[in-house]
């Protein structure tokens, strides 16, 4: 599933908070969202899902966020500049989104090589777009190149009623030919299981996975567990130093952003 989480690169610099205007939509799509061919009811449900996640205005306002994906890979990401720490086992990437330029260090010893460098800054970036859609996707139903399509009422592998929406794709990401179907819950309005399609012709799903565990952190709320595995150390901060962005060394998290 490394390269097949689409879009969401693309959305980094428009998650910054514009001042839109009081009449604005509560939660309007993203520049290029495929409103024409998006049935309203599915758009109704991605705006349920936003409004219970927090709504709109408090993820847009939500600047830094840390999670280590499955254990494993540890992220800390300002959404504001698209700026972003990885930290994988030995190596640690300071890197913007945007522009995907940024240093490396493997073992402490940073990567100078500009040839060597590319490699790993590359790591880090698609390490990214797999990881925050694992964890962020909820949030994205109206994203650029996105078409949602209700599908009908159903029910979870755990057999919780649900209204299903799939996502299809547009020119996005690299993979557009993917499909996703989400399971919103109709008690909660939260999504509580994905379906993930190779290829939006497919019939059945290459993977399944719940979306368990919602909490609160900050003034949204995210979800960790994923059945076969959890993220952890998932936080949101107000304020972080420039240094998490700029110094490979240690954080220490116990104090850092109070």
């Amino acid at each position: 599933m490394w390269q097949r989480l689409l879009n969401f690169a693309i959305a980094v610099l428009l998650w910054h908070p514009t001042g839109a205007p009081a009449q604005a939509p509560a939660n309007p799509p993203l520049p290029g969202f495929n409103l024409q061919d998006s049935d309203a009811k599915a758009i109704t449900i991605a705006d349920e899902v936003m409004a219970k996640l927090g709504g709109r205005e408090n993820w847009d306002n939500t600047r830094y966020i840390k999670w280590r994906f499955f254990g494993r890979r540890l992220h800390v990401w300002d959404k504001w500049t698209g700026n972003i720490r990885v930290e994988a086992k030995d190596m640690v990437l300071l890197m913007n989104l945007n522009t995907k330029s940024g240093r490396a260090w493997k073992a402490g010893v940073e990567i100078t090589n500009s040839d060597s460098l590319a490699k790993p800054l590359q790591y880090g970036y698609e390490a990214w777009v797999n990881d925050s859609y694992w964890m962020f996707m909820p949030f994205k139903l109206k994203d650029s190149g996105v078409t949602l399509k209700y599908v009908g009422e159903g029910k979870t592998a755990e057999g919780t009623a649900a209204d299903m929406v799939e996502l299809t794709f547009h020119q996005v990401g690299v993979t557009p030919e993917n499909k996703y179907r989400v399971y919103v819950d109709k008690q909660t309005r939260l999504i509580g299981q994905w379906d993930y399609y190779e290829n939006a012709a497919q019939e059945k799903p290459d993977m399944s996975s719940p979306w368990k565990n919602w909490q609160r952190y900050g003034k949204i709320l995210l979800s960790d567990d994923r059945g076969r595995g959890k993220h952890t150390e998932i936080a949101v901060f107000d304020r972080l130093p420039d240094s998490v962005f700029q110094d490979p060394a240690p954080v220490d998290w116990e104090t850092v952003g109070k």
